[in-house]
């Protein structure tokens, strides 16, 4: 059972972010998820019409 006195201990230690800092954080990945999801659908799309036109010669 020592096992979870030294996690509550470790768990005092923490240092949590503020709501304001969560909430800035989440906008963040957010962003970057819409971000990367466009970027990676044109990147296909561009690559696919490439093969086809490469293809089609």
């Amino acid at each position: 059972m020592n096992y979870f006195k030294e996690v509550g201990q470790e768990m005092r230690k923490v240092t949590w972010p503020s709501a304001r800092e969560t909430t800035r954080f989440t906008w963040i990945v957010i962003f970057m998820i819409i971000f990367f999801a466009l970027y990676f659908t044109i990147t296909d799309y561009s690559f696919g019409w490439l093969i086809n036109w490469l293809v089609n010669l």
